[in-house]
């Protein structure tokens, strides 16, 4: 090749590598990289509700929209309070595309005072209810609002204030999250376990003692599993089963103080799903084992009340056994300075939905009740540990008003102490309840998402609860089994965010244009210093044509 020839061809690759380059110039650097829950996506009698889809890569919008704003090719982030309801509304109503939806939530809702606190919980679970009852096309996530994301919105409003829409002509930020298709959970579990005290025999007794079982379910449902902790519906349920279990294993232990009736405790899954899990438990029971259930208690959400809690019955309050146990628990919370109400609520056989834990019970003729907080049923899918239900709706102090008024009623019944006014579980005694251990099993559920499906039989989880009934009971039993079918649930919970700076078209153009200069001054500058003057004005002199040539 001659010198010329090899300095074009130099040149050439220089131009080359500098568009390469150029390409990659709209992206830039990474501004930030953070982590963030996706909206849940699910399939219920194969109808398709949740998130869609999982990745983005759109340019960054925000409230309040600039006019003409293409939301098909738009991410919006909005902090909690200031995404309106009425436009999530409409846009699923009406099956508008939209690129994507950051939604932005309080680090803490311990940092607000009461009023925002009520505001932000109402706020969070209007918008649960409206994500995950619904098809939503797009992807959806959530990440906790900090200041790098306040100077994020400060830049966006700032480009949308000059009246045009951040895009590939006017620059702004880009979200990219890189993810792979969703791919359904195959064969999701769920995992009940249960541990018994066994009561004490008279001699030459051959009869089957009665059993009272205390249950309470331990998994969530929520808008973002990988945010669903549900530290009061129902982790504190689960804390309360866990501290009556360690306060009865202390009487059990003694023969002197062992009562005349077995004691059942089981942590049940499914709970969400209609109590799938309870159901499959009792169903796995022999007949006997069953019968011999003298009345059950199920604990729901009683980590946040103060005054009042609320029975709730299948049978008629009118009945002579709920009676007796109502009266049971009424004489306790009388003397603790708090109210205990009653709510029967008749199961509909013909309808498999079931409002409340112990509706599974009624469906096996076993006597049972719910404890709860709550004054009425949940919803479908609701209050079972939404975004909002963090550690701080939870309170140490109503957990131990639970377990007071639980174990109180139980002992009087157990042991036969009804009219007398005997603290068995006495403040400062070696029964004494222990707000310590309520406390860490309260913080350590407050930070375990505990969505069935994602939880494996060899959970880390499920062995701490195994591990901790193991020490307060006989028998630790954990039953695995599927989750009803019609329900299907898709991975890709969690992802990385990556939110780059991108330069407008402009700006490329300029960049392109002082490249190019830049690299004809090269070029020119080397032909001439290795070649001379000449040989710049031949390279670009027209050659002669070929009938000149000829002649």
């Amino acid at each position: 090749m001659s010198p010329s020839g090899e300095v074009v061809a130099s040149i050439s690759s220089a131009l080359a590598v500098a568009l390469v380059l150029l390409a990659c110039v709209e992206l830039g650097d990474a501004a930030a990289a953070v982590g963030v829950y996706r909206l849940i996506q699910y399939d219920l009698a194969g109808a398709p509700l949740g998130s869609r889809a999982a990745a983005l890569n759109h340019h960054a919008a925000a409230f309040p929209l600039p006019p003409g704003a293409d939301l098909s090719r738009s991410a919006l982030v909005a902090p909690l309070l200031d995404l309106p309801l009425s436009f999530l509304r409409d846009y699923l109503a009406e099956k508008k595309h939209l690129g994507g939806l950051l939604i932005l939530l309080p680090t803490k809702l311990g940092d607000k005072d009461d009023m925002d606190k009520g505001q932000v919980k109402g706020v969070l679970a209007e918008i649960e209810k409206l994500l995950v009852h619904e098809e939503v096309p797009c992807p959806v996530y959530f990440a906790f609002h900090d200041e790098d994301f306040d100077n994020l919105l400060a830049d966006i409003r700032k480009i949308a204030s000059s009246g045009q829409p951040a895009s590939a002509t006017t620059g702004g930020y880009k979200l990219v999250v890189s993810s792979a298709e969703p791919r359904k959970v195959s064969s999701p579990t769920i995992s009940n376990i249960q541990g018994w005290l066994p009561g004490l025999k008279g001699e030459g007794d051959t009869e089957q003692l009665p059993t009272i079982a205390i249950v309470a379910n331990y998994d969530t449902f929520g808008a973002a599993p990988a945010l669903s902790v549900g530290s009061d519906s129902n982790g504190s349920g689960v804390v309360a089963l866990l501290e009556i279990a360690r306060l009865f294993s202390r009487l059990y232990s003694n023969p002197r103080t062992r009562g005349k009736y077995n004691l059942l405790f089981g942590l049940t899954s499914g709970g969400p799903y209609n109590y799938n899990g309870t159901s499959k438990w009792l169903r796995s029971f022999d007949q006997r084992v069953r019968e011999s259930i003298d009345y059950a208690i199920c604990l729901n959400s009683v980590g946040s009340w103060s005054n009042d809690l609320w029975m709730h019955v299948s049978k008629p309050p009118e009945n002579p056994y709920i009676k007796q146990i109502f009266e049971e628990f009424s004489d306790v919370s009388k003397e603790m300075g708090v109210s205990v109400g009653i709510k029967h609520k008749k199961i509909n056989v013909s309808n498999p939905r079931v409002a409340w834990e112990h509706e599974q019970f009624s469906r096996f003729r076993v006597t049972a009740l719910t404890l709860s907080e709550m004054s009425s049923p949940p919803e479908f899918l609701e209050s079972s540990g939404g975004l909002h239900d963090a550690r701080e709706s939870t309170d140490v102090d109503s957990v131990i008003r639970t377990v007071r008024l639980v174990s109180e009623s139980l002992a009087r019944h157990i042991y036969g102490l009804k009219g007398r006014n005997i603290d068995v579980f006495a403040e400062n005694s070696s029964l004494a309840i222990n707000p310590h251990y309520i406390q860490s099993w309260l913080d350590l559920v407050s930070r375990t998402p505990r969505v069935a499906p994602f939880l494996q039989k060899n959970d880390p989880f499920i062995a701490a609860l195994k591990k901790e009934l193991s020490e307060h009971t006989a028998d630790v039993h954990v039953q695995n089994d599927a989750l009803d079918g019609m329900f299907t649930f898709y991975d890709a919970t969690k992802a990385t965010l990556n939110v780059y700076q991108v330069a407008s078209v402009t700006f490329d153009l300029l960049f392109l244009l002082v490249l190019g200069s830049y690299l004809i001054v090269l070029f020119c500058f080397l032909v001439i210093t290795t070649r001379g003057v000449d040989d710049l004005i031949n390279i670009f002199r027209r050659p002669p044509s070929r009938k000149l040539k000829g002649a």
